[in-house]
């Protein structure tokens, strides 16, 4: 077991194959989460209701449209993040599961690997999204050399020039100074991005920091406030700290 992970987790499997049900169950018990497993939505409705559930895995294939309602259903009502686990591998499948409310979609045959990967990326979004719910900005933040009116939604350099930032890249700074030395993957800015109309699908992540940059970084010469970390995403390293001026 990896004692690094998180602990008192647990995940529902939703599936009708008992041996895969099996499987999950002991392979993700080794990683250090709580699992409880269920071989319909019956079952699995009753799971939710006698345990704190913080994932659900659930195979498309159950129920009368597949599935994908009781996908919606999870996601939406209880607000428990859903992970499809199923051998449908159309990519208009796919898109009808996340469009249903699914965070993420994954085909059969799979590596196990895969399965604790997967859970672990959307339990951390989800932890993002709390974080963010749970903690408001000051009204004025100052970071290296820009003062952010979170109110107004107004960026001003020190030197008094005003920056044109468009909605999009005034909410991707406010996730980045929300969350400064915080190494962010691709999908925890897309979750952060969802209170506009965001699509899960939308691959525009790095366009979007990359104008970003070139509107509030202070030079030319390489990203000093928001920098790439190869294979995972951006950290924000300006220090952000409240002040009491007012952007006139």
């Amino acid at each position: 077991m990896n004692n690094n992970r998180p602990q008192n987790r647990t995940v529902l499997v939703i599936d009708d194959e008992e041996d895969l049900r099996k499987t999950l169950r002991l392979g993700l018990e080794a990683e250090g989460f709580s699992v409880v497993d269920a071989a319909d939505q019956d079952e699995a409705l009753r799971c939710v209701a006698a345990h704190k559930i913080d994932i659900v895995t659930l195979d498309l294939g159950l129920g009368p449209d597949g599935g994908f309602s009781f996908a919606r259903e999870l996601r939406e009502q209880r607000n428990i993040p859903v992970i499809l686990v199923t051998g449908r591998a159309k990519p208009q499948d796919r898109v009808r599961g996340l469009e249903n409310g699914a965070d993420d979609y994954i085909t059969k045959p799979f590596h196990f690997r895969e399965i604790v990967m997967r859970v672990e990326q959307v339990l951390r979004r989800y932890e993002l999204e709390a974080d963010h719910n749970g903690h408001n900005l000051p009204e004025l933040v100052d970071f290296d050399h820009c003062i952010f009116d979170t109110r107004r939604r107004h960026v001003r350099k020190i030197n008094g020039t005003d920056l044109d930032l468009t909605d999009t890249e005034l909410r991707l700074l406010e996730i980045f100074v929300q969350n400064p030395g915080r190494v962010l993957s691709r999908d925890d800015i897309s979750l952060g991005l969802r209170g506009q109309e965001w699509s899960p699908l939308d691959r525009t992540i790095d366009g979007h920091v990359a104008r970003l940059r070139r509107k509030i970084e202070p030079n030319g010469e390489g990203p000093q406030l928001i920098k790439s970390v190869r294979g995972v995403g951006y950290v924000f390293t300006g220090e952000v700290r409240p002040v009491t001026e007012t952007i006139g």
